[in-house]
């Protein structure tokens, strides 16, 4: 019988929804899913510079499993860039300790402790909530 299936945990959301390739429209554009926990794991490993096991630790899922979510997290970015695909980076089976929320008159991202009801960069009311913790 396999393990139960961990919640992967994530830090922070990325400060973006995405890239596409220049000079092509999005709606023009096949698009790619990099999930949450696998954009955190090419952070991780690629920004962050951990190795597997450190990387793996932080998620609090095990090394083999982050192995797999990063290679194909590699996979999905190779195949958009290869192809010429818009990558999303959106879902997946994840956790965070905060509440994160992308205002919907500046954009930015922010995250709190405590749900946000004004954008402490623009002090804007027009927020769209990402994520609440569990």
């Amino acid at each position: 019988m396999p393990n139960q299936r961990r919640i992967r945990k994530i830090d922070a959301p990325p400060k973006i929804e995405g890239f596409k390739p220049v000079g092509i429209k999005m709606r023009q554009l096949d698009k790619v899913v990099l999930l949450y926990e696998e954009y955190e794991s090419i952070r991780l490993i690629d920004y962050e510079n951990m190795n597997q096991e450190e990387a793996a630790e932080r998620m609090n899922i095990s090394r083999p499993t982050f192995t797999r979510i990063y290679k194909k997290a590699r996979q999905a970015i190779a195949k958009a860039m290869v192809e010429g695909k818009a990558i999303i980076i959106e879902g997946g089976t994840y956790t965070t300790e905060n509440y994160w929320a992308r205002c919907k008159r500046c954009s930015r991202i922010t995250t709190a402790a405590t749900p946000l009801s004004h954008c402490p960069h623009c002090h804007s009311s027009d927020l769209n909530n990402l994520h609440q913790p569990e």
